[in-house]
C-alpha cells in the first residue's frame, strides 16, 4: 500500500537535520520519473514556475537544476517544510531557486509573491496533494492555474487518479481507503472530474503520463 506524509518529519519518518532539510523518501522514488515526463514540455520554456506543496523542497532544487531558464518558486503551507525548503535552497545555491513562500490552497483568492499583475507564470508544479486535502483545495488549485498562468502556460499534476469512477489497481483502492479512513475530506480523485474542473478554469488536459507505483502526471495547458 502506498504511504502518505501530511508533514514531513513525524509519523517516523526521518528527522531534520541540524540546518532543518527534512528527507522525503517518495522523493528518491518519482523524481527522475516525473522530470521525465515533464521535461519535454519545458524545452523552450521561459519565465517563473510555482510550485504548489513543496514539502521538503527536494523537487523544487532538482527542478531548478535541471531546467535553469525558469525562475523556480517553491512554496508550502507547513512552516517546518517551509524551513526545510530554505535550507536546501541554500545548500544547493542555485541562482534560479528563489525563497519559498507561504501559500494557503484552502484560501479562495491565494496568489504568490512574484505576482506584479503584469507577468503570468509559465509553469505550475503540483506533487502529490490533492488526494490528502479537501476537494475545496483542488477547486482552488484549479481556479488558481486559470487566474495566474499565462496563455500557454502549463500545469502538471501527480498522484494517484481514479478513471471513469474506478481504481487503476488493488493498491490504489486501499490507498484510497485509508485516505478517507483518516479524513473523509481525503481521498484519490477521479480524473474526469479534475480534468472537468481544469476544463472549466481555461485549463486543457494535453497528455496523461503512466508512471511507477500507479500513479499519473496530468499536462495540461492554459488556454
Amino acid at each position: 500500500m502506498s504511504k502518505f506524509t501530511v508533514e514531513f518529519g513525524k509519523d517516523g519518518l526521518p528527522p531534520a537535520t541540524e540546518d532543518g532539510r527534512l528527507d522525503a523518501p517518495a522523493f528518491h522514488r518519482n523524481h527522475d520519473a516525473i522530470w521525465a515526463a515533464i521535461a519535454g514540455f519545458l524545452n523552450g520554456k521561459n519565465g517563473d514556475a510555482l510550485e504548489l506543496g513543496s514539502g521538503t523542497g527536494q523537487h523544487a532544487v532538482a527542478f531548478a537544476r535541471q531546467a535553469p531558464q525558469l525562475t523556480w518558486w517553491p512554496s508550502d503551507f507547513t512552516a517546518s517544510h517551509l524551513a526545510s525548503i530554505a535550507a536546501y535552497r541554500r545548500a544547493a545555491g542555485l541562482p534560479n531557486l528563489r525563497s519559498p513562500q507561504r501559500i494557503d490552497l484552502m484560501d479562495d483568492g491565494w496568489t504568490w509573491q512574484g505576482d506584479t499583475g503584469a507577468d503570468k507564470l509559465a509553469v505550475m508544479v503540483c506533487i502529490n496533494v490533492i488526494h490528502i486535502a479537501a476537494w475545496r483545495v483542488a477547486q482552488n488549485l484549479l481556479a488558481g492555474a486559470g487566474r495566474l498562468l499565462r496563455d500557454d502556460g502549463l500545469l502538471f499534476l501527480y498522484g494517484p487518479y481514479m478513471r471513469n469512477g474506478a481504481h487503476t489497481a488493488p493498491s490504489n483502492e486501499a490507498f484510497d481507503a485509508s485516505l478517507r479512513a483518516r479524513n473523509p475530506n481525503w481521498g484519490v480523485r477521479d480524473l474526469e472530474a479534475v480534468t472537468a474542473l481544469a476544463h472549466d478554469n481555461g485549463l486543457d488536459l494535453m497528455k496523461v503520463t503512466d508512471m511507477p507505483a500507479n500513479n499519473l502526471v496530468l499536462a495540461f495547458e492554459h488556454r
